[in-house]
């Protein structure tokens, strides 16, 4: 029993020793960040953007992220003309704010800066119904609701299958009725939502000018040029190149160093 408790007591103590160490470690690297944070914001109104950006890279490059970061980056590249790393730090921002009027702002006078001006496809009816519904929630927010719709529905029906009265009756049988079709509008927004999700690898072009190919080789002719900070996504990959698409439905092959992803 002694050899027990007293094998506990010493895995009880390194456990609470290593929680201590993580602990410390934790709240140094968030001082240390915070540090670099406000060096770079000194650096910008300093007009030394090259080092704001050197400053807040050290956030990212020890795993911490937020939109704050990114929107400063983009801003700083943006100042030295920069054009795709700003526009591509300006989405970042965006992913994790995208309610955020500052960045649409920004982002949008970095878009004007570049070469390629690409108009998007019109969009039929039911596509602009589709983005105006799924955008509402997101994929965790459609499951959630179709949870919650599934719920009220068994509940409504339980109360119809129960209830005495006529009046009843007809009121909690629309009810449940109305929630399962709700609880079916939510389940199949979910899946569309997530494939949507799955499915969406956007990315900016970093070089200063890209051949789009025919074919994923140098050989294969040109089908037209892009130039940076203009946003692809990325269909498929293979070897060292990628297809991409643009927003006007044009679609090709390009070296996937010429890239960055989102």
């Amino acid at each position: 029993m002694n050899s027990i408790v007293k094998h506990f007591g010493t895995s009880y103590r390194k456990t609470a020793l290593a929680f201590v160490l993580a602990l410390v470690s934790l709240t140094l690297g968030v001082a240390q960040n915070q540090a670099f944070f406000e060096q770079g914001k000194e650096r910008y109104r300093d007009g030394q953007y090259q080092e704001a950006i050197n400053a807040w890279m050290q956030i990212l490059d020890d795993g911490q992220h937020s939109s704050e970061v990114y929107y400063n980056l983009g801003n700083a590249h943006y100042k030295l003309n920069n054009i795709g790393p700003s526009i591509y730090y300006y989405e970042k921002a965006l992913q994790l704010a995208p309610n955020d009027s500052d960045i649409r702002n920004n982002l949008a006078f970095a878009e004007n800066a570049r070469i390629d001006a690409i108009e998007p496809l019109p969009q039929s009816v039911f596509s602009r119904w589709y983005q105006n519904i799924s955008g509402i929630m997101t994929f965790n927010g459609w499951a959630i609701a179709t949870v919650i719709m599934t719920f009220l529905f068994a509940l409504l029906f339980l109360l119809y299958w129960f209830s005495a009265s006529s009046g009843r009756k007809r009121l909690f049988f629309t009810s449940s009725l109305v929630s399962v079709i709700i609880a079916i509008v939510a389940i199949s927004m979910a899946y569309t939502v997530y494939g949507d999700t799955t499915s969406d690898t956007p990315a900016i072009v970093f070089a200063e000018e890209a051949e789009i190919k025919s074919e994923p080789n140098l050989g294969s002719s040109t089908s037209f040029l892009l130039h940076e900070g203009t946003k692809v996504q990325i269909l498929e990959s293979e070897g060292n190149w990628i297809r991409i698409s643009l927003v006007d439905g044009k679609d090709g092959w390009m070296p996937v160093s010429d890239v960055k992803r989102l």
